[in-house]
């Protein structure tokens, strides 16, 4: 065999060792980038090579030993041969263009070290690390059956190199064990769920329900409850008639059942209980009403849910640390911090915000404060406050009175409508530049 078949040789045998430096490199990317969970739903739906991958993914320390060994062989054994034989395949062509020996010698030295190189850094790296990254769980499947027996033929020198790895870990304050697939942060899944949601993966109401879900446990029940000073009770001390006139006025579905006011709760009554019933004034409502359940104000409104559907009584008295009840909370009113407001047949809700012009908006005093932050873009409340009522009252250091008005970050709330001490209607503006700025009340 003459010296250029020789280097012809060593040619394919540097090509394959880009191509083999090629394939570790892949298996690596991919073994890093797949997701367990993955894993598991391609051995579930029976793909081939998926329970290879499976058990490549279980000895994650291990593959990636074996990836790295591989990448280190395939390198060095690359520099050993592919350079000269590149080398010496292009020095007999500068000389026979009356190139001087001396010269060639350079000039093919620089040309095989920049080709080999190349090949190394586009297919050896780049192509089969990008290919891993966008597609990791084809990438594994193509390389686990080889990877393994690699693995497989390798392993004294796996184990060696991991517990010396472990060793040199141990070394420098780094214990415990792989942990290559840990779970995401709250955090983490938010942004996991952004990036599917603009790549068309989640629709718009996926992704509000799943950030809905995430601020559920977050939300306590004196944020979501019906204030004391909106609740409507049947007194017992009222005749029948004056309920029944009450019920069609208001027409919801329970309605607490007290003796003067809600500082003395005696039951829960739901309406469909007084059908085919004789309603007259011998009728008592302790024939009819349930036992009230009673909730404190900070409970997480997820285990509000949970005794919901325990005692299957969907109507709950909130209490302040002192026993007094603050007012009520129910079903919809949970549900509805998931899916969004819900309305019935007979709800005349109106909207927390509605424009009134230009820079303009007429705001209900009863919004929540982080809703009214939000929409208007203001700083939040430096104080315990859950209403927009109750953010303007803590600025103003003093109870409101209609026509008063308060400076918010640049924006101008005017009190419309106070009843029970509470602001009910404000309006919001941002005043014009030119104009003299209102003192803060």
């Amino acid at each position: 065999m003459d010296d250029w078949q020789v280097n012809s040789l060593k040619v394919i045998v540097a090509i394959v060792l880009v191509l083999l430096n090629g394939f570790f490199v892949a298996a690596e990317f991919a073994l890093v980038k797949v997701r367990g969970t993955r894993v598991h739903a391609l051995v579930k739906s029976g793909r081939p090579f998926a329970s290879t991958a499976s058990w490549l993914v279980e000895r994650m320390d291990g593959a990636l030993s074996a990836c790295q060994l591989g990448i280190t062989i395939a390198s060095l054994a690359l520099g050993w041969v592919g350079e000269p034989a590149f080398h010496h395949l292009l020095q007999p062509i500068f000389e026979n263009l009356g190139i001087t020996v001396e010269v060639s010698h350079g000039i093919s030295f620089v040309i095989a070290f920049t080709l080999i190189t190349s090949l190394h850094l586009v297919i050896g790296e780049q192509a089969p690390k990008i290919f891993a990254i966008r597609r990791p769980e084809t990438m594994l499947l193509w390389c686990a059956m080889p990877l393994k027996m690699f693995y497989l033929c390798t392993f004294p020198l796996m184990t060696a190199l991991n517990k010396t790895t472990s060793y040199l870990l141990r070394f420098v304050g780094i214990h415990g064990g792989s942990e290559h697939d840990t779970p995401h942060s709250e955090d983490e899944i938010r942004a996991l769920v952004h990036q599917a949601r603009a790549h068309g993966e989640l629709t718009s109401s996926e992704q509000q329900l799943i950030h809905a879900v995430f601020e559920f446990d977050d939300m306590v029940c004196r944020h979501i409850m019906v204030p004391r000073g909106e609740v409507e009770f049947f007194d017992i001390n009222k005749s029948i008639n004056h309920c029944i006139a009450q019920l069609r006025r208001t027409k919801h579905t329970r309605y607490p059942v007290c003796d003067g006011s809600l500082d003395h709760v005696l039951g829960i009554v739901h309406v469909k209980d007084l059908i085919g019933l004789d309603l007259d004034e011998s009728f008592e409502w302790k024939s009819i009403m349930r036992p009230p359940r009673k909730m404190p104000e900070n409970i997480p409104i997820s285990k509000v849910l949970r005794q919901f559907q325990a005692t299957h009584q969907l109507m709950a008295l909130v209490i302040d640390e002192y026993g007094t009840v603050i007012g009520v909370v129910t079903l919809e009113n949970v549900l509805e911090q998931i899916i969004g407001e819900v309305e019935d047949e007979f709800d005349v809700e109106q909207p927390s915000i509605v424009p009134d012009g230009p820079d303009q908006w007429i705001v209900q005093g009863s919004a929540p404060v982080d809703e009214i932050v939000r929409k208007l873009k203001i700083s939040p409340a430096d104080a315990d406050v859950d209403t927009f009522s109750g953010l303007l009252t803590h600025r103003a250091e003093r109870l409101l009175n209609p026509g008063d008005r308060i400076e918010l970050d640049g924006l101008l709330a005017e009190v419309m409508e106070v009843r029970d001490d509470r602001a009910v209607r404000v309006r919001v503006s941002r005043p014009k530049k030119d104009e003299s700025r209102e003192t803060k009340v």
